[in-house]
């Protein structure tokens, strides 16, 4: 695996801050944040949605 040991995570922290900068860092980590939550949700309605047309599918018979 490639992030086994803590200095690996570290090396990684530095190369991500020195690329990033350190004031860009945070807003990059909020913004995948609300794009991961958007997401979420739209994948949570995606399946009730199914479910909804799934029910009303086998009730219409």
């Amino acid at each position: 695996m490639f992030l086994k040991e803590p200095s690996h995570i570290l090396l990684l922290l530095v190369v991500l801050v020195v690329l990033f900068g350190a004031k860009r860092l945070p807003d990059s980590a909020r913004s995948l944040g609300k794009s991961l939550r958007i997401f979420k949700s739209e994948l949570k309605e995606i399946k009730n949605d199914e479910k909804k047309d799934g029910e009303e599918g086998t009730s219409e018979k």
